[in-house]
């Protein structure tokens, strides 16, 4: 056979796998690894993944010889069991892909293991999560490793076979994650039954109730031998089955959680009487490959065919000793492997599903092979053969039924069984047309017959023949609409046959409707029901096309308004109609329709705002809740609706009621919460002051002036209200004391004029008002308000009180005075002392610019120009930090380090008193100027101003030192001496000197 064509090829994987460390006993693979457990004890791991080997030796310190005997890898390749058994007892060994040394399981000591199954769902590189093991005494125990503790997190007994003790030879878990935690399924196999476990919870539980229950066990025939017990696959792109393999049969399951179970005859793997049983199995989607002697016979899992033997190439010696030991499958990488005493083979997939189609073919499966299809010509095939049988069973039957069906129909409606013909009639195609069929019953007036003839035709046809089906509908919606004429114009039936018929073709007209709905003209069939007067069918004829105007206008008529809100409340029906119908909605129930509104959503409030004002023109009960105010309400402190047009409908309701505290409340309310760029209130004040003027609502009105900041008409139109109210007015303002008297002599004026007891109690209420101002209104400030003809005797203790604060205060301002002119006096003896203030300089102090001594005397500085020297000693400055400063050089510094602009003024200064000095000079030596004296003045003060702009501080301690951080080391200026520096090549030969050294 091609090897290109071969499904399973065999390729030498490793001669000498077990590197001299004994036999190849047990094998095991997993994620492009295999782990090998050889005679002498040692187990050797191979990763084909990244290219590395690793061996480790478990018999090391144990007595006589050590065999392994299994080797389990997950199916990561990471985690790995192995047992050893030998003369010292059998022992259990954990090893992770990252470990060195093993770590034995003691509490599994004495027990040979084996089965092992994994946590496929859950198993990670760090952590086994559970993992059961069967041993060979028929007893299954659960051990969970994490790598990084190096050691077992627990082991523990879940349970024993006791009815028949046996060797547990297969285990295979899966998990499934619920609502209510994990449920756990686990297959065990001994060598006659295969037994089933599932549960919700932890293993130990699922196994625990177990002890009050029977297990779930199917016998198998004949035993399952020790060296290969059984095979299992899982395959992630199918619902998440697998399947299990046994070397005595191939069960898919059992009925508690898996679907489908079969047996293998071995004895059609025979070519002899003989029959001839494999000594190891694997399993891959679609085939079994079973050991036999040195070869592997590949065996379609469908057809239970052989497709292709595998061969071998082994040694003289393998081949005389054992030859092939036993198979194993990686099910991560999609690989099988065989191995003999010293070798290991790989055996590879390729595109084994290829010709699966041919196989169910022939098995005729045609659903199976079409869905294995891979092309438009494999799928032909199967077509094909698959239509040409159909079609000739078809083409007899379908003629001999249409015959029969003519005579049954023609013998019906000859025995006047109409409806039984029209049945019958509906099924012939080429007999009679149509159009004959139709004339038949309308001229035997049978219009209930040829209904049903009609709805029996509409069943035959297909989608493609539109133009007949809406043709069809039409005429049995009419014929419909007949019949309910008829039954309403019956006068010779009983009422309660009348109504029972009646209400039967009333819902038999709906149903046709609902199912026609996407056939029937819209406007042809409105019109018709229309023409009719069938006003409830042309709603619920209306609703299935989703027309809910019509719907909605004819609940309104009825006056069913829930009908309509709920209809309302669907998602399909236009947010538009909302706002149409609302006026006439919270006409007829203002309550449901205000619930409605706030239950849904998107809704705009704006766009209500006309419904809600004609509800509000009517007139309500005093009782009554006004729906109106509250839907405003919720969308003002609920939804946070910032719309002015709600706000002020919502003000102009509150302004109408008699109890105007909702009102204040609402004016009192600050909507924007103190966000930023938010106002505190969303209404027009203007409006709202308009209309609560009009209302004649002033405590309103008071409330709005000052909101508006307009405090005096506050205070006017409050001590019309309640001079309490005006007060409390007054007293908001508290940024303006000149108004704040203001509004309070308003309020004084009001409360003297309004007083009508006696003059003595009048006068002791005015005081009284004095101390509600907190000092801020005096006797002085009220006494106009009194009558010209009031007696100062009256006023007796008030003046009094009032000529003594004056007195405080006098005393307090000449308190203030003495303060002042002892603070005067302090600052002139400082400014005299500043006066006679000096500096002790010694003679070998340095200029901090020049580093020449400041008190040097010789011709080496000229005189700076605006200054006067002192004899031969050149102008100079002292700072109180101790620097000192030749003046031309302190002025030279300055100008460089400062701005352009300070530079340029300091320049312009002393360009001044240049001229200031020159002309001085000049006018000694001749005639005295009369200007002499007010150009001296102008020259001590351009001094004084140069002083200042030049030593206002140290520029060594000051500012100006602290700005010089910032600049660069080399400024822009001496960029020449930068370029100085630089290496520039040149274009002559440089000539080599040799340069003799001494010696």
């Amino acid at each position: 056979m091609d090897r290109e064509r071969q499904v399973f090829t065999v390729d030498l994987l490793e001669r000498y796998a077990t590197k001299g460390r004994g036999v190849i006993t047990a094998m095991a693979a997993g994620n492009d690894v295999i782990v090998l457990g050889t005679s002498k004890g040692w187990v050797i791991r191979h990763d084909f993944g990244v290219g590395d080997s690793s061996d480790i030796d478990l018999c090391a310190g144990r007595p006589g010889e050590q065999s392994i005997h299994r080797v389990f890898v997950d199916p990561g390749g990471s985690h790995c069991i192995a047992t050893v058994v030998g003369a010292g007892g059998a022992e259990t060994y954990y090893t992770h892909a990252k470990w060195s040394k093993p770590r034995v399981l003691g509490r599994l000591k004495g027990l040979v293991v084996n089965a092992v199954a994994w946590n496929r769902q859950q198993i990670t590189e760090a952590s086994t999560k559970e993992v059961v093991l069967g041993t060979d005494d028929g007893q299954l125990y659960e051990i969970a490793v994490d790598e990084k503790d190096k050691r077992e997190k627990y082991i523990k007994f879940l349970y024993e076979l006791k009815e028949l003790p046996q060797a547990f030879m297969g285990l295979q878990m899966e998990t499934a994650s619920l609502e209510n935690g994990t449920r756990y399924y686990v297959m065990a196999v001994t060598p006659t039954r295969r037994y089933s476990f599932t549960g919700i919870g932890l293993l130990e539980t699922v196994f625990a109730s177990y002890l009050d229950r029977a297990v779930h066990f199917m016998e198998l025939p004949g035993e399952v031998p020790n060296r290969q017990r059984t095979a299992f696959l899982y395959q992630a792109k199918k619902n998440d089955t697998f399947c299990m393999a046994f070397r005595s049969s191939c069960p898919n399951g059992d009925e508690n959680f898996v679907e489908n179970k079969a047996l293998l005859d071995y004895s059609k793997l025979s070519k002899g009487s003989e029959v001839v049983k494999p000594t190891s199995m694997a399993v891959s989607e679609f085939h079994f490959l079973l050991l036999i002697g040195n070869k592997v016979k590949v065996v379609n899992r469908i057809s239970e065919h052989i497709i292709e033997e595998l061969h071998f190439d082994l040694t003289s010696e393998s081949a005389s000793r054992s030859g092939i030991i036993g198979l194993c499958s990686d099910a991560t990488a999609g690989l099988f492997y065989a191995y003999d005493q010293n070798s290991v083979f790989q055996v590879s997939v390729n595109d084994e599903d290829r010709d699966m189609w041919k196989v169910y073919l022939d098995m005729k499966e045609y659903a199976a092979a079409l869905a294995n299809c891979r092309d438009p010509f494999q799928r032909d095939q199967v077509y094909l053969v698959q239509k040409f049988l159909i079609f000739l069973f078809d083409y007899f039957i379908t003629e001999m039924e249409r015959f029969a069906v003519g005579l049954q129909a023609d013998a019906a409606f000859s025995s006047r069984d109409f409806e039984r013909a029209a049945s019958f009639y509906a099924k012939i195609s080429y007999i009679l047309s149509f159009e004959e069929v139709a004339l038949k019953f309308i001229s035997a007036g049978e219009q209930d017959a040829l209904r049903t003839f009609l709805l029996h035709r509409l069943d035959n046809l297909t989608k493609d023949d539109k133009c007949q089906i809406t043709m069809i509908s039409t005429w049995a919606t009419e014929l419909y609409l007949d019949k309910i004429n008829r039954l309403l114009l019956e006068e010779d039936s009983t009422v309660e046959n009348h109504g029972v018929e009646y209400q039967s073709i009333i819902q038999e007209f709906c149903a046709f409707l609902s199912d026609s709905k996407d056939v029937l003209d819209e406007a042809t069939t409105m019109k018709l029901l229309e023409s009719y007067g069938r006003v409830e069918e042309l709603v619920y004829f209306a609703g299935l096309k989703e027309q809910h105007e019509i719907v909605i206008h004819h609940y309104l008529q009825q006056g069913e308004t829930k009908k309509a809100l709920e209809l309302l409340q669907k998602p399909a029906v236009p947010i538009d109609l909302q706002y149409k119908f609302a006026p006439d909605l919270i006409a007829l129930d203002a309550y449901e329709t205000v619930e409605s509104w706030m239950g849904t959503k998107n809704l705009n409030p704006r766009k209500l705002i006309p419904a809600m004002m004609r509800y509000s023109s009517e007139t309500h009960a005093k009782n009554e809740t006004h729906e109106v105010i509250k839907y405003l309400e919720f969308c003002v402190h609920r939804l946070y609706n910032e719309d002015p047009g709600i706000h002020n409908l919502l003000l102009s309701l509150y302004a109408k009621q008699e109890d105007d505290s909702a009102l204040l409340r609402f004016l009192q309310c600050k909507f924007g919460n103190g966000r930023d760029n938010v106002p505190d209130f969303f209404y027009d004040p203007k409006y709202a002051l308009r209309l609560c003027l009009k209302e004649k609502r002033m405590r309103a009105c008071v409330h709005i002036y000052s909101m508006m900041s307009m405090h005096e008409e506050a205070v006017a139109l409050a001590l019309q209200v309640d001079p309490e109210l005006a007060m409390a007015e007054a007293d908001k303002v508290e940024d303006d004391e000149d108004l704040r008297k203001k509004l309070w002599m308003m309020v004084a004026k009001h409360v003297i004029g309004q007083e009508k007891g006696t003059k003595r109690e009048n006068i002791r209420k005015a005081i009284a008002f004095l101390k509600e101002t907190d000092g801020l209104l005096k006797i002085e400030d009220i006494l106009p308000f009194f009558p010209d003809f009031a007696l100062i005797d009256d006023f007796k203790e008030a003046i009094c009180s009032s000529l003594e604060d004056y007195n405080k205060q006098i005393e307090e301002l000449k308190q203030e005075m003495n303060d002042a002119t002892h603070g005067a006096d302090n600052i002139r003896k400082d400014i005299n002392a500043l006066a006679q203030r000096y500096a002790v300089i010694d003679k070998d102090e340095d200029c901090g610019v020049c580093r020449r001594k400041i008190l040097n005397v010789g011709g080496d500085y000229r005189i700076s120009r605006g200054y006067t020297s002192v004899g031969p000693i050149a102008p100079f400055y002292v700072f109180p930090c101790g620097h000192a400063f030749h003046s031309e050089c302190l002025i030279a510094h300055v100008t460089r380090c400062t701005t352009e602009s300070q530079a340029e003024c300091i320049l312009d200064l002393q360009k001044q008193l240049t001229l200031f000095g020159d002309g001085t000079r000049k006018d000694l030596n001749g005639s005295m100027a009369e200007d002499s004296v007010s150009s001296t003045t102008n020259a001590d003060k351009l001094r004084s101003q140069l002083d200042d702009a030049v030593a206002g501080e140290c520029p060594y301690c000051g500012e100006l030192m602290i700005r010089e951080i910032s600049l660069p080391f080399i400024l822009a200026e001496e960029s020449q001496e930068v370029d100085s520096w630089t290496i520039k090549p040149t274009n002559n030969l440089l000539t080599l000197r040799s340069i003799s050294l001494p010696s």
